[in-house]
């Protein structure tokens, strides 16, 4: 019964590496956590791969439950990319929004948005504390400032009165 389980967990390994790009055997490092007689004190035992394999190391807890062991510095570059993809997908949702307002030049109205941002951020003291509706933060920049933005009601109007006479 043993077996079944830790082929499973074998296999959930490889499914996971292959997803992260991890492919061959001698490039994965597989680590089982193992008790002592001693509560406070586990032990950790290479169960495939190599201590000098590339991360992440996959360690099997004697739940098992697997883990994944990366350095420090790995971890920061991973957060510095999620924050990094995270403030690409928030610049690209506003200026999807700012498009949808038809500007009359989008870059005056990106300045303006920075700046309603940055005054947000510096009002509620924490910057990541902002909850941020971008759709409601451009129909107000278009409230304050309409000449920033197209008016196609005033053009159909004079088209229209135009048309008429």
């Amino acid at each position: 019964m043993e077996n079944k389980n830790e082929i499973t967990i074998y296999d959930k390994i490889d499914k996971l590496s292959k997803k992260i790009g991890i492919e061959n055997e001698n490039g994965k490092t597989i680590l089982e956590v193992e008790l002592t007689d001693n509560p406070d004190i586990k032990s950790l035992s290479l169960k495939s791969g190599s201590w000098e394999a590339k991360e992440p190391w996959f360690v099997i807890d004697e739940k098992k439950k697997i883990h994944a062991l990366v350095s420090l510095d790995t971890l920061t570059k991973m957060v510095e990319n999620l924050k990094n993809l995270g403030q690409e997908n928030f610049e690209l949702k506003l200026e999807k929004t700012i498009w949808k307002h038809l500007p009359v030049d989008f870059g005056d109205v990106w300045v303006v948005a920075m700046d309603e941002i940055k005054n947000m951020a510096k009002a509620s003291q924490n910057a990541q504390a902002v909850k941020l509706d971008i759709e409601k933060l451009v129909a107000n920049i278009k409230k304050k400032h309409p000449s920033l933005f197209v008016d196609l009601k005033g053009l159909y109007d004079v088209t229209h009165h135009d048309i008429l006479r």
